[in-house]
């Protein structure tokens, strides 16, 4: 049995689940279609910009590597932003983490597991069968995840698997398929072109910062979590690398033909009709395993503000007597994304989760700057190397990424915001809980 912290949760979570669940939240549906997008704008030049891209990712997660091992409280992101910058900011963080970030994305990706699956069987395009799913979906989620996290990280593992098995059959033995006149050098691509495809890049690695909000239930956190995390991207970078290489060398410039199933395309060209049913099936996986590990995660940021507080609502923060879980905390997140699920996929909002995770990603490199000024840190815990240099950089591209949100999203977030911070002052001056 794991121990138990002072948060009254169990640390069971060693280095392979820490690293199966930040790949299964990092790799969703995008790569499954993102090949195309990248080669119709970038063309061969694509292959470097996921270096580029990888790279600056390694970069913001060293800034979570040396933050997470000073904090290692449940919250991830939230926890370090709150103490860095205290009670506003966090509340602000939390919200965003929770609305812009995460249920609209889980919304968006639960229809399009019920899209995919449609493709076998159309009754999953009626309202009510689909309504039905997510119900089954996210209660089921919410069930594993009450009973305890050992049962949910197992969960991830299985999903992780599944999802990569077909990635890693076309990224492997795909190579033998490749034309080598298709990755020959085309054009140079424009700087706004590489800045919007950067952008999007970016988000195919999000995720692995949302496997460390359960950062009060990994063993050892201060070793686990550097190295974790860090092996996680790279190997994402590594896949992401490989498939582009296949898919793009395999279709050539048929690739622009398939834009809704370019894997899907490349593996029945391996081994026939088979092929392109494995990666549907393993696209299902792969959106399944995404909730699956957000459902397991981001609960713990509402627990975590509820804990400090942040959000007046003490229920929230509550831990089961027996499976020692944030049990009041992961029903209301499964509700809330079943009922976004079943309205539907909020697309006007769920374009603030690309703003959003680099306004999360600013606030933590941010902290870990404040935090080296202050002289917080504990013995034991991981320094970046460099001084400053990481996250003044870090600082440099998301600001630069961020300038390529298009206006219109730039300004939904800043009304978000607007109407976020009116709310947390009204909340503060009422001094007032709510009453659950």
């Amino acid at each position: 049995m794991g121990a138990l912290d002072d948060e009254g949760l169990k640390r069971e979570i060693g280095t392979w689940g820490l690293v199966s669940n930040s790949i299964n939240i990092i790799i969703g549906a995008g790569i499954f279609i993102l090949p195309v997008i990248m080669a119709e704008r970038l063309g061969t030049g694509s292959i470097w910009a996921y270096v580029v891209c990888g790279s600056l990712m390694m970069l913001i997660m060293l800034c979570f590597a040396e933050v997470g091992t000073k904090i290692i409280r449940t919250g991830g992101a939230y926890s370090y932003i709150e103490e860095a910058f205290g009670k506003y900011t966090g509340f602000i963080t939390a919200n965003i983490f929770i609305f812009g970030a995460a249920v609209m994305a889980n919304a968006a990706v639960a229809n399009g597991l019920a899209d995919t699956l449609s493709y076998f069987f159309p009754v999953f395009k009626m309202t009510m069968v689909r309504i039905l799913l997510f119900a089954l979906i996210f209660g089921g989620l919410a069930y594993s995840n009450v009973k305890g996290v050992r049962n949910a990280i197992f969960i991830v593992k299985f999903n992780t698997i599944a999802k990569l098995t077909p990635l890693l059959f076309i990224a492997l033995f795909g190579l033998f398929f490749i034309a080598p006149s298709n990755l020959a050098a085309t054009n140079v691509s424009s700087v706004p072109d590489l800045g919007e495809m950067s952008l999007i890049l970016i988000f195919a690695f999000v995720g692995a910062e949302t496997a460390l909000n359960v950062s009060g239930e990994i063993k050892n956190p201060r070793k686990t979590i550097p190295g974790a995390i860090l092996l996680s991207v790279m190997i994402v970078v590594i896949l992401y690398i490989l498939i582009q290489i296949t898919v793009q060398g395999t279709l050539g410039q048929s690739i622009t033909e398939f834009r809704d199933a370019p894997l899907a395309e490349t593996a029945r060209r391996m081994i026939g009709p088979a092929g392109a049913t494995i990666v549907i099936i393993g696209a299902s996986f792969s959106m399944f395993g995404n909730l699956s590990g957000m459902v397991l995660n981001m609960p713990r940021v509402l627990f975590a503000a509820a804990r400090d507080k942040v959000i007046p609502s003490s229920a929230l923060a509550r831990v089961h007597p027996e499976f020692r879980t944030p049990h009041v905390s992961i029903i209301c997140y499964a509700l809330l994304g079943f009922v976004f699920a079943s309205v539907g996929e909020f697309r006007q909002l769920a374009l603030l989760s690309s703003a959003s995770y680099l306004l999360i990603y600013l606030g933590v490199v941010l902290s870990v700057i404040k935090f080296r000024f202050k002289g917080k840190g504990e013995q034991g815990t991981y320094k970046i190397p460099g001084g400053y240099l990481v996250p003044s950089l870090s600082a440099i591209v998301i600001i630069w990424l961020l300038s390529n949100i298009p206006i219109n999203e730039l300004g939904a977030m800043v009304i978000f915001v607007t109407i976020l911070t009116f709310l947390y002052f009204i909340i503060e001056f009422a001094g007032k809980k709510w009453p659950f």
